[in-house]
């Protein structure tokens, strides 16, 4: 394993890269590893790239939800793909060196993809309650420049969020020891690494995740118990069948990708071993970017035809 740089400065060494440990340090594993990590990076690319095209390609798709639906398969391509090749590469490597501004490069862009997920996710849970609550206003409530003006503050919220983060990560010095023990440069892990105090920088990832988590789930806890409350007074069991299909498949996807984003950094880091918040990173990191295009679209009549329709364009 290659030995990072580092620049001596008095009786410490600052370190100018990091080691990734990975997800496992067992060389029987690696290959297998790297096998199945490429098959559902392949996945996650064609899913998303496809979904992107369809939506692109099909009029009858260009509304809110398919906007929305648009910019986060966008963000998940990106999300993993600032992830994964990095991860794959040290699989098979043994450098599995990153230097300190690829480290912090990677740290911003991860943090800007995945608190603009977070916030894309609750814009899609107000454009269904519009939807199942105030069906007549629909296209007066959810129009081009509403919905310009949501996605503008999803990826300003993504900004904000990465800037605050990386700008007090920049802040610290790291000394001596520069083996990060996860298989990307995460918050918790680089903190771990700090020899200087990293109390302000808890309390950034209090606040700031709190409010990237806490709002989204909070706007979207309520925009739910209003469309059940709506839902339990439709009449018809066709209709309250219907009303529910619409929203199954945003539910799924978002309870997959709160509950493991919850699991890593709001529980107590002393109940929380960096084994167990790896295995955690990997669902939002790489097992949701997979499973959204799946779960959008296979149970989807809109997204079915489009993809007849494409294919006989294709063919013709």
């Amino acid at each position: 394993m290659k030995v990072a740089k580092r620049m001596v400065i008095g009786n410490h060494s600052i370190v100018s890269a990091f080691i990734l440990v990975g997800l496992t340090d067992q060389p029987e594993f690696q290959l297998p590893l790297f096998f199945l990590f490429l098959g559902m990076y392949v996945l996650t690319v064609v899913g998303n790239l496809g979904l992107v095209t369809l939506i692109g390609l099909n009029s009858h798709l260009h509304t809110p939800m398919y906007y929305f639906l648009f910019n986060l398969s966008l963000i998940d391509l990106c999300y993993s793909t600032v992830i994964t090749p990095k991860m794959l590469a040290n699989f098979v490597s043994e450098e599995t060196v990153i230097s300190y501004s690829g480290c912090m490069t990677q740290l911003y862009f991860f943090l800007f993809l995945v608190v603009s997920e977070s916030f894309i996710l609750s814009a899609m849970a107000y454009d269904r309650y519009v939807a199942i609550c105030n069906p007549l206003l629909y296209n007066v409530t959810m129009s081009y420049q509403v919905c310009s003006l949501l996605l503008l503050g999803v990826y300003i919220m993504g900004f904000s969020g990465a800037m605050a983060h990386t700008g007090f990560m920049l802040r610290l010095v790291f000394c001596d020891v520069n083996i990060i023990n996860h298989y990307m440069c995460d918050i918790l892990p680089l903190l771990d690494l700090s020899c200087t105090s990293t109390h302000v920088n808890e309390l950034v990832v209090f606040i700031v995740v709190g409010i990237d988590i806490g709002v989204p789930t909070v706007t979207i806890f309520v925009s739910y118990a209003l469309i059940l409350c709506s839902i339990l007074h439709i009449n018809s069991t066709e209709g309250r069948t219907k009303a529910f299909s619409t929203c199954s498949s945003h539910i799924i996807a978002v309870s997959l990708f709160f509950g493991s984003g919850a699991f890593m950094y709001l529980k107590p880091s002393s109940l929380l071993s960096m084994t167990q918040g790896k295995v955690s990173s990997l669902f939002y990191t790489i097992v949701v970017p997979m499973l959204n295009p799946m779960i959008y679209s296979l149970r989807n009549k809109d997204v079915k035809l489009a993809v007849k329709k494409t294919l006989s364009r294709r063919i013709s």
